[in-house]
């Protein structure tokens, strides 16, 4: 027997209402690289019509997660965009600050019910980092707040508080 179902399928995009309100957290350890992160995150969300954005310095990629929980707390953000950069070294700090880095923004993120999303380079090299902190479509800053803006989108339009049904 075949049974055919309605099937209402979501997807965000890029466009954002004039409400919406950004927040960016950027490390400012290897601040050449973050800076090239955060000219690529500023330009899409600017081509994309946000209105609001603000930025908000921290000394390193351990701090991001405490900044960006601070701004949420304090702040009605339809998005906070993390960036910053962590390149390897010869220890094992590189494994941990990574790691933790990424497990608290996601936590921040599932927790507070605001998007978060990540542009922190995890690299074995400057070089890699440089390369992926370039202005272009490879931008991570560019692609970290790509994302956020599709996510605040498809956010709205899972809750109801998007395009009618």
């Amino acid at each position: 027997m075949d049974v055919s179902i309605p099937i209402r399928e979501l997807q965000g995009d890029l466009a954002q209402p004039s409400d919406t309100e950004f927040g960016v957290a950027v490390s400012r350890y290897y601040k050449d690289i973050a800076n090239g992160l955060l000219e690529g995150c500023l330009d899409a969300l600017k081509q994309n019509s946000v209105e609001h954005i603000d930025l908000v310095w921290c000394p390193g990629a351990f701090e991001l997660p405490q900044t960006v929980q601070h701004m949420i707390i304090n702040n009605n953000y339809s998005a906070v965009i993390a960036l910053g950069t962590v390149i390897r070294g010869e220890t094992f700090h590189f494994e941990l600050i990574s790691q933790s880095c990424f497990d608290a923004l996601q936590e921040i993120a599932i927790r507070s019910g605001i998007v978060v999303t990540v542009g922190v380079l995890t690299t074995d090299t400057v070089d890699q980092a440089t390369e992926r902190s370039k202005m272009g479509p490879k931008n991570k800053g560019r692609e970290a707040a790509l994302a956020a803006l599709e996510m605040v989108s498809l956010g709205r339009l899972i809750t109801g508080n998007g395009e009618s049904r």
